[in-house]
């Protein structure tokens, strides 16, 4: 009877552990990307063959094309699962198992509203990530034009997606990140976002935690208004704007703390995107072995904030990723790599996240 009573105790005590781990891995998130395609999944190239992006002011930089896929991609970098298919299942099962190993808990999806490319593959990463005890929030991209629009795009992705057991909520309540939030004004905002507001969406079944975009300084004046739950940073370049300036980011916190507010500063292991931003070398930053994600890390940690946000698990643009990436040259072009492990950065996933979690 004794022996039986200690193993009720001790069940009780290990499944309550889990679950405890669990849920402090859903404070560190990473930002995911679905819209990569191939010809033999999808039946044509997505993303990989991304075009050269013109400068805004300098002609120097205009018309130069597309990359063509295979050896030739818009990215930096080059990853060892080839030109993949973000709808491929077996492609998604082994990001998922990569993304639980990093020791993350949430994915934050990018979503580019109804019936688009990323939305047709959500089922498949929900239903993989629960397979994979994850969970999925969305990454709202700016394709709406006004507030109504966003409205009736939320209200689509609740409907379609929130009874899944892998869709990420918040003590009950969705979260989503807002990207490129400014880009309407917080007078409108305000309208669907405050309590009061003539169209809210507070205490009904579109009611979530709306995480807005923090870019320069002064937005502390449009979040004073707009009605978000919080505010992320996202840019994995140090120093590119306010935000993502860690330096600034004890000032964010303190802002937060006086408003009530949510601050998910975001860390990336480097930034390099001048395969499709030739223009753009003033905001590399180099990996450096690591360092620069451990010191990014380590500047996050500091100001104590709820969650993390990781930029990125396969940003392969912009050069932010994680994912497993191999040498590779094409042309006259090298490909930046890891060193002798493409595994690399999902170990130090792990590492730092494991330091961020035992602060807590």
């Amino acid at each position: 009877m004794k022996n039986l009573l200690l193993l009720i105790v001790c069940t009780f005590f290990y499944s309550k552990s889990f679950a405890q781990q669990n849920n402090s891995r859903e404070q560190v998130q990473i930002f995911y990307y679905g819209w990569y395609g191939n010809k033999i999944t999808d039946g044509n190239l997505q993303h990989w063959n991304h075009e050269i992006i013109p400068h805004w002011s300098n002609p120097k930089w205009n018309n130069l094309g597309h990359y063509k896929g295979g050896d030739d991609i818009g990215a930096n970098f080059y990853p060892q699962l080839g030109n993949y298919s973000s709808s491929d299942t077996k492609i998604i099962e082994k990001h998922m198992k990569m993304i639980k190993e990093s020791g993350v808990g949430v994915v934050i999806l990018s979503w580019l509203g109804k019936d688009s490319f990323t939305d047709k593959s959500s089922l498949k990463y929900l239903d993989m990530a629960d397979h994979f005890k994850l969970k999925v929030a969305f990454h709202i991209e700016p394709f709406y034009k006004n507030v109504t629009e966003f409205k009736d795009q939320i209200s689509y992705l609740i409907n379609t997606y929130s009874k899944h057991p892998a869709f990420y909520k918040k003590e009950g309540k969705p979260l989503f990140y807002v990207y490129d939030s400014y880009k309407i004004s917080p007078e409108e905002w305000a309208k669907i976002l405050s309590e009061n507001g003539e169209k809210t969406i507070r205490n009904t079944e579109l009611d979530a935690l709306y995480i807005g975009l923090w870019v320069e300084k002064n937005d502390s004046v449009f979040f004073d208004k707009a009605g978000f739950d919080g505010f992320y940073t996202y840019f994995a370049s140090e120093g590119f704007v306010f935000g993502s300036t860690v330096s600034n980011w004890d000032y964010l916190s303190h802002y937060a703390n006086d408003h009530h507010l949510i601050f998910i500063p975001c860390v990336g292991p480097g930034y390099s995107d001048t395969r499709i931003r030739p223009w753009n070398e003033a905001n590399f930053k180099s990996r450096d072995n690591g360092k620069y994600y451990e010191k990014m890390f380590d500047a996050a940690i500091k100001v104590n904030p709820e969650f993390i946000g990781i930029t990125s698990f396969n940003e392969w643009h912009e050069g932010t990723q994680i994912e497993p990436a191999i040498p590779k040259k094409t042309g006259n072009f090298t490909y930046e790599n890891y060193g002798k492990d493409p595994w690399f950065y999902i170990k130090e996933t792990k590492r730092l996240s494991d330091r961020f979690l035992k602060e807590k």
